[in-house]
């Protein structure tokens, strides 16, 4: 009884101990680095004023992506890519593989205890039996170099989850931009298909005027000419609009069914809604991409501590509890037991520089990730400084586009009513239906930009890894 009243209080001061110096770290302080961006976002012919960038909008970082696309089956496309997709599967893995690495750094914070069952055969009758428990190799982490090993195994794993967070971003805005370009190759296939049955009709009629003798074989070689680019442009678009299909369907990790697909451009107008891009200091820092960099850059700054705890002693712990007798019946009796308690130091004396090396690789690493961590921030100021220059000037080049089409429709109205009375020869006919199927092709791609200019500030604000509840 005394003897295991003395190997408990030996225990329990040992734990104390450690317990009590475990707070001990030579990890340097963290300081979050300044951001070498400026203030607030440029200003300029390309952008809107500060007022129409905010006057009435969420922001992105707040907005569910649900609330964001409007559209009902690009929801129904993105949250199969959601639940489907292999890249986001993998990040979700990784995200499982460091919390595991975190659950064992953290395991060495405290003792590891086993119990073992021993059977030693001797010639009979001298077998010795002994069962016992103990604590094999537990180091006191009096300089704090488990707990920053732990520190840097949490940062990783966090860095992980945000990785995950901007992969999902990433995943969605995609899906969007597909979504959205399967629209307009297939509106731009539909244009294609009706300006080549105009185009056929216009040939058949002007064959008939050949052959009457009413039409030049130059008119009748123009036509042809309109017939065969308006075939090379729906063979074009056709593999387009089934390679944009494709992609759709990568990137949703299964079969999209055919009524969830897009019709037209002009039919998904609504999809998105429109965002604001608040402050540079409000956004930037709450990227999972710039938080990724920090959590990685915390990591680092963790490991220093580590290479610093190595310059000084490490204690280890090795202590055992048990019976033994040579008796099985007998383990348990009064008198069978003992315990044994051996702490060992090492005491750093000469390494031929290793551990200083290792402490210089820690810091190079820190001051690596510190370049890093600001070049990410850098790199998300111009994706959102870029987003907003296509923005501020999207709209009048949309409005624009409207207004060309509208005018070469009606020249083409006029020139085909002038040539019909003889006024206007064949080929000033042909020249106003071509810049009419270029403007029309034109709204198209304004169309299209304009949509996704919207998807990619959304991104670039950071939006789309808030679920709606």
């Amino acid at each position: 009884m005394k003897i295991m009243k003395r190997m408990t209080l030996a225990i329990s001061l040992s734990l104390g101990a450690c317990l009590g110096l475990a707070g001990c770290s030579m990890a340097p302080a963290y300081m979050r680095p300044a951001a070498p961006v400026s203030d607030s976002w440029p200003n300029g012919p390309s952008y809107k004023t500060e007022t129409d960038r905010t006057l009435g909008k969420p922001l992105a970082a707040d907005t569910a992506w649900q609330d964001f696309y409007l559209d009902g089956a690009l929801q129904k496309v993105i949250a199969l890519a959601l639940e489907n997709n292999r890249d986001l599967r993998v990040a979700a893995f990784n995200i499982e593989k460091l919390q595991a690495q975190y659950r064992i750094q953290r395991a060495a914070l405290f003792p590891e205890i086993d119990a073992a069952a021993v059977r030693n055969n001797m010639e009979a009758p001298n077998d010795q039996y002994s069962v016992g428990v103990g604590v094999s190799s537990y180091e006191l982490d009096l300089f704090g170099r488990v707990q920053s090993l732990k520190d840097q195994a949490l940062d990783q794993y966090l860095a992980t989850e945000q990785a995950r967070r901007t992969v999902q971003i990433s995943l969605i805005a995609e899906v969007a931009t597909t979504y959205l370009t399967l629209a307009a190759d297939r509106e731009r296939l539909n244009l294609a298909q009706e300006t080549l049955k105009t185009q056929q009709t216009t040939f058949e009629l002007m064959q008939r005027r050949f052959d009457a003798g009413a039409s030049s074989d130059l008119d009748l070689q123009q036509a042809q000419t309109q017939v065969d680019s308006a075939k090379v442009d729906v063979a074009r678009y056709t593999t387009l609009a089934a390679q944009d299909k494709n992609g759709l369907t990568l990137l949703a990790g299964a079969e999209v069914q055919e009524e969830l697909l897009p019709k037209a451009l002009s039919e998904t107008l609504p999809a998105v809604k429109e965002m604001t891009p608040g402050l540079p200091s409000g956004v930037l820092l709450h990227r999972p991409d710039v938080l990724q960099a920090e959590d990685l850059l915390k990591g680092y700054n963790a490991s220093i501590g580590a290479a610093r705890a190595a310059f000084f002693p490490q204690i280890t712990l090795v202590g055992a509890y048990g019976t033994a007798s040579g008796d099985l019946s007998g383990l348990f009796k009064s008198g069978t037991f003992g315990w044994t308690y051996s702490p060992q130091i090492v005491l750093p004396i000469f390494d031929a520089g290793k551990r200083s090396a290792q402490l210089k690789v820690a810091e190079t690493d820190r001051d690596i990730a510190v370049a890093q961590y600001e070049k990410t921030i850098q790199t998300a100021f111009r994706e959102v400084a870029d987003a907003l220059a296509q923005s501020g000037t999207i709209d009048g080049q949309l409005a624009a586009q409207k207004s060309l089409v509208a005018a070469t429709g009606k020249r083409y109205a006029l020139s085909q009513a002038r040539y019909e009375k003889g006024i206007e020869s064949y080929l000033t006919v042909l020249d106003a239906q071509r810049s009419l199927y270029s403007a029309q092709l034109g709204l198209i791609d304004s169309r299209l930009t304009r949509l996704v200019n919207q998807v990619t500030l959304y991104k670039a604000l950071g939006g789309g890894s808030k679920e709606k509840t």
